[in-house]
């Protein structure tokens, strides 16, 4: 069964990451650069790039960042807790909602096979750069830099 609803959240909401749901989130963001997260609550090194990505949120206020929980709706306290405690209120929260999550995958990036976490860089310029593994905040700064040029 599909997650239909949306979940609420402190100070965001958690969105249902559906067939479809890649390609909304690009098409609104078209000719900006922003991040895309995926990660999940059991994910060991997922916290620590939560953390970092919290501290980018400060520095750099107009981050568009956008955060896909791999877990299920039925994780949704848990998802919610890790987000406040990485103060990752301002970006935009996701979490998977197909019972087919290779599905959702393989619709993000078909070579992505289910490593975590896994960042996508999108470009101004439409370019898309994807990471898999622990970003380091260094790598994303000098990232936020070339797209302010």
């Amino acid at each position: 069964m599909l997650f239909c609803q949306s979940v609420a959240l402190a100070t965001q909401e958690l969105k249902p990451f559906e067939r479809g749901s890649q390609q909304q989130i690009v098409a609104a963001r078209a000719g900006k650069p922003f991040i895309v997260a995926f990660w999940s609550v059991n994910c060991t090194y997922c916290g620590g790039e939560l953390a970092m990505f919290g501290k980018l949120l400060k520095k750099y206020p107009g981050l568009d960042l956008v955060l896909v929980s791999t877990d299920t709706p039925a994780d949704d306290m848990e998802i919610a807790a890790v987000l406040e405690k990485h103060a990752l209120g301002r970006a935009e929260a996701w979490v998977f909602a197909d019972s087919h999550a290779d599905r959702l995958r393989f619709e993000v990036d078909p070579e992505w096979y289910g490593e975590l976490p896994r960042t996508y860089l999108h470009g101004a310029n439409a370019g898309v750069q994807a990471v898999s593994g622990k970003m380091e905040q260094v790598d994303v700064e000098r990232w936020l830099t070339r797209q302010q040029r």
